[in-house]
């Protein structure tokens, strides 16, 4: 596995990747296992066969053909957990068409920010969930929606934009219009009528396994979330050895907590069970311990995904021991490090004994390390395993580049199938992320033994992760630069034990102002998502600097701590 005393490993594996694209892979799943179930969406109360969920799919992508979407064009999903976020997910790789996925927390200005990057042609969304009103933020930024009619949509700020679809999950047939600029689902089904199954067919069979398939959002290296665009390769395979390493089958049942917007819902979750012909079950639209429980325990779930928080959530959930999780056997927990005690726990009252440890990022498809059932204690809770098959990694020394030692710490690099096409109109971006050789530099850092196992011991970049969400302080410090009295702001993550890092902001305030926390958190609300609002507040009169006037946010940090510790604050 590694070459030489130097910490590289490359894994050949036993089955070769796979060559299809993403329906057509699909489609031989469909004519295996037709009357299995393959979605449960308990929320909606629904739930269909692979034959119903093909039927479905290519009800859809017919819909989208009849309605002018071609191969290469971007159709936006702005929704939580549903069986339509399933469907849209595999109509646009039916048809070739990138589906672009956004946060279903983005409030308007962050919307704003993801169609414009991406320069989105339709957006799929919900009426609202909870607080958060997805009809009025959008026609807050496109005003026309109230008054132009769906088929004649111009938009000034979105040019590229020229469908907004609007769906009801628990009624999608049903879902009234509320301004004439919103088409409705079943428009958009009835636009496929006239679009036979040669037709889509033939579209299906002129794909080719490298065309871009899916834009996500993360930071790259550093700054405001960039656009990754991955294709039917990334995606399909790092799904399908995911699903061979947890041993998936037809008889696996998945209950699914974690966001579809993510890479870890949408790749990990979704396609892992559509490519080995299990089945996906939705315990509700937004993270929810008690309903994940019962969805369990009603489904006879064999597998968990999850990020830390929500399996401390679940075991630390009241009602908890009144639950039958017999029927779990393994699952991934990944997006921040797993303590020793909290696997203890997953493991034995949980009853989830094959649980694994996941790492990785979306540039990467997104998981490039698992642990294995049969690693020891010490594996699972120390490491992050080794690559899956058919990838490379290397661990190099920040300033030379060169390959380190094993056990040395060094940055970790990532080479093979998995790597994302680059970043969506940023070829400057793409070009400091991958280099001339082919590796993507991650900015995490970490060690590897010379058995491939990686040990993750930092980050270079300054993205913070806060339950499993990745925060971008750039972007945070911009918006918080607009509030009247802010001076100077830097923003940057510290530990917590429950989210494995929390927002920090240190604050400047202009000559003769003052504010209180709260004052600046009120500004934060209904403004940015709220993972993003920062948990602590600091107002400070000067910040640590170089020479050169360069913000030491590793000192703030440093500083941060040292206070928190020593007057019993909550940071670690």
């Amino acid at each position: 596995m590694t070459e030489g005393t130097h910490s590289y490993c490359h894994r050949g594996g036993e089955q070769p990747l796979l060559g299809a694209t993403i329906p057509e892979h699909f489609a031989r799943v469909v004519a295996r296992v037709p009357s299995r179930e393959a979605v449960v969406g308990i929320p909606q109360g629904r739930r269909l066969t692979y034959a119903q969920l093909a039927e479905a799919i290519d009800a859809l992508a017919r819909g989208l053909t009849g309605l002018g979407f071609i191969k290469g064009e971007r159709i936006g999903i702005w929704s939580t957990n549903n069986i339509e976020w399933l469907l849209l997910q595999m109509a646009t790789a039916r048809i070739g068409a990138v589906l672009v996925n956004i946060n279903p927390a983005y409030r308007a200005r962050e919307l704003a920010y993801a169609l414009e990057k991406s320069e989105v042609q339709a957006l799929f969304l919900i009426p609202s969930f909870r607080n958060s009103d997805y009809v009025a933020m959008l026609t807050e930024l496109m005003p026309e929606l109230t008054e132009q009619p769906a088929a004649e949509l111009k938009l000034h700020r979105f040019p590229a934009l020229r469908r907004v679809v609007l769906f009801d999950p628990r009624h999608p047939a049903q879902t009234a219009r509320p301004h004439p600029g919103f088409l409705l689902w079943s428009e958009v089904l009835a636009a496929g009528n006239g679009i036979d199954d040669n037709r889509l067919d033939s579209i299906t069979a002129s794909l080719d396994r490298d065309d871009a398939i899916n834009i996500q959002y993360t930071s790259g290296t550093t700054g405001f979330p960039k656009a990754v665009v991955l294709t039917h390769h990334n995606i399909l395979n790092n799904a399908w050895f995911a699903a061979h390493a947890m041993h998936f089958t037809e008889t696996d049942r998945l209950c699914v907590p974690v966001p579809f917007y993510h890479c870890f819902g949408m790749v990990l979750a979704n396609l892992l069970c559509l490519s080995a012909g299990a089945c996906l079950v939705i315990p509700s639209e937004h993270f929810e311990a008690n309903a994940v429980l019962a969805a369990i325990q009603k489904e006879r779930c064999t597998a968990i995904h999850g990020v830390p928080t929500m399996f401390i959530a679940a075991l630390e959930e009241p009602s908890f021991a009144s639950f039958d999780l017999g029927s779990l056997r393994t699952g991934i927990m990944a997006g921040a490090p797993c303590p020793p005690a909290l696997m203890t726990r997953v493991i034995e009252t949980m009853h989830v004994p094959e649980i694994l440890i996941g790492y990785g990022e979306t540039e990467a498809s997104p998981i490039t390390h698992l642990t294995a059932p049969e690693d020891s204690f010490e594996r699972r809770t120390e490491t992050v395993g080794t690559n899956l098959p058919h990838q490379e990694v290397k661990i190099v020394d920040m300033k030379s580049g060169a390959t380190v030692p094993l056990g040395t710490v060094g940055e970790i690099c990532f080479r093979g199938y998995h790597l994302m096409r680059g970043y969506y109109g940023d070829t400057e971006a793409t070009r400091k992320a991958i280099d001339a050789q082919g590796w993507l530099h991650s900015g995490d850092l970490g060690t590897m033994d010379a058995d491939g196992y990686v040990r993750i011991t930092g980050r270079l970049k300054e993205m913070i992760i806060r339950g499993g969400e990745n925060i971008y302080p750039a972007e945070i410090e911009e918006f918080l630069f607009t509030h009247p009295k802010i001076a100077q702001v830097a923003v940057f993550g510290i530990p917590d034990k429950f989210y494995g890092e929390v927002v920090m902001a240190w604050v400047q305030l202009h000559a003769g102002q003052s504010a209180t926390e709260d004052e600046i958190t009120d500004f934060c609300k209904e403004k940015i998502a709220h993972f993003k609002i920062p948990a602590h507040i600091w107002f400070v009169e000067e910040f640590p600097m170089t020479v050169t006037g360069k913000l030491q946010k590793f000192r703030m940090r440093e500083i941060t701590l040292e206070r928190m510790q020593s007057t019993g604050g909550t940071a670690a």
